[in-house]
């Protein structure tokens, strides 16, 4: 339910569960974290998913089976990170819930135009993830971050751009993140992977 491309220096790492909204499962979460282990050497990343939602966030059996506190989704935002290379959230739909750790963890998210954003963690009774408020106030502010979070508002991808939440809307997301890691692909790696640390 995780498919891996690594053709070239861009690896594009695909959920692929659409009958399903595209839920992650403790096993998905951990391929998806030992994947971005192992990616130390691309020099770009695209994580996206099949179908018309990104993804729903974790499976709802699992999810109240305790996959909602486990410490996997901290290892995967935590991995993708800490890449050298450039990642990029080609959000091809809907992004909620605890998967929306792993595209804050990205260096870049875009998305199409008809995705929407939520996180409605409080409401099942759960905290976020650790590192995902810290993660989203970064980009959007405290107060919109209590928006989303608290407030439990569902964000378009335009208002989502607006608040600097995704950095683009595009159709087809996954060219545009190819589209986007030319210049990276092209560049002396170390370059690139300084740059990269600069920009924190």
């Amino acid at each position: 339910m995780i498919d891996l491309d690594q053709t070239g220096p861009i690896w594009t790492v695909r959920i692929n569960r659409p009958d399903k909204a595209n839920s992650l499962t403790h096993d998905m979460l951990t391929r998806l974290a030992d994947i971005m282990d192992a990616a130390q050497s691309a020099r770009a990343v695209i994580l996206t998913g099949e179908g018309r939602v990104f993804s729903a966030g974790a499976d709802l059996d699992e999810a109240r089976a305790g996959l909602a506190t486990s410490d996997v989704w901290e290892r995967l935002s935590g991995a993708i990170a800490a890449l050298p290379g450039l990642t990029i959230a080609a959000l091809n739909g809907t992004l909620a819930g605890g998967a929306m750790g792993m595209a804050l963890a990205c260096d870049m998210r875009i998305a199409v135009p008809s995705a929407k954003f939520f996180y409605p963690v409080m409401k099942l009774g759960f905290l976020p993830q650790p590192s995902d408020p810290g993660r989203m106030a970064a980009l959007i502010g405290p107060a919109r971050t209590k928006l989303i979070l608290m407030g439990g508002q569902k964000i378009t991808a335009d208002d989502a751009l607006a608040f600097g939440l995704i950095d683009r809307i595009t159709d087809d997301v996954v060219a545009e993140a190819r589209a986007l890691c030319g210049d990276t692909v092209a560049a002396n790696p170390e370059i690139a992977a300084g740059i990269k640390a600069l920009c924190v």
